[in-house]
């Protein structure tokens, strides 16, 4: 089963579990906002936006934002949340975008299922997309109990599904280099403890970056 297949299983329970995640998360929702701020004027996209909590916590603050996400289930979640906004079913993989269409963009765990070339391409089209100078906000599992950085775990169930899908705990050292190496310039990292129930109780990393001028 491929991330897309899983994400399909899970999306209402996922939906049901996380949409207000973000309410407990005030350094997340720190960062978001600081995204917005270098952002500027213009598009900012929620790249993996599943369904779609992020996204709606960016429009609130801002008034161009759109969603991408390979799941057609998590895409209909977030249109019936806000069918207001634009939401895409489409790949990090292959972005369905115009380059330098967007502003900024922000990808919340959407990289925690690519092995490492996939994550290369998919850094290589956010780079495509995004305008020079303009932000990204990468967020993703560092390690865990018995799960070190670098390492992968196999999924056999979630979120009360069956599934087969695999997570990759990742070096932010590495993260950063193939950020560097795709067309970005590092703003700031920083990794975090687990805040607490309800939360998967990782370290989590985030990494904020700009789109170095072509």
């Amino acid at each position: 089963m491929n991330p897309r297949r899983a994400y399909d299983a899970v999306a209402r329970a996922y939906d049901e579990q996380l949409r207000d995640e973000l309410r407990h998360k005030p350094l997340d929702r720190a960062l978001l906002a600081a995204l917005l701020e270098q952002a500027g004027d213009g598009t900012v996209a929620d790249a993996g936006c599943g369904p779609g909590h992020v996204t709606r916590f960016l429009a609130a603050r801002h008034p161009d934002v759109t969603g991408v996400d390979l799941s057609p289930a998590m895409v209909r979640i977030a249109r019936d949340h806000a069918p207001a906004l634009s939401f895409t079913v489409g790949s990090l993989l292959a972005l369905p975008v115009r380059d330098a269409a967007w502003a900024g963009a922000v990808a919340m765990y959407s990289i925690i299922h690519l092995d490492p070339p996939e994550r290369r391409t998919a850094f290589g089209e956010l780079a495509r997309a995004i305008r020079d100078d303009g932000p990204l906000l990468v967020a993703f599992h560092v390690e865990a109990a018995g799960v070190a950085a670098g390492e992968t775990t196999h999924l056999s169930t979630w979120f009360g599904s069956e599934v087969a899908v695999d997570v990759h705990f990742l070096d932010p050292a590495e993260v950063t280099a193939d950020l560097v190496a795709a067309g970005f310039t590092m703003a700031a990292s920083l990794v975090r403890e687990p805040v607490g129930a309800g939360e998967f109780p990782s370290r989590r990393a985030y990494l904020l970056a700009r789109r170095t001028k072509r």
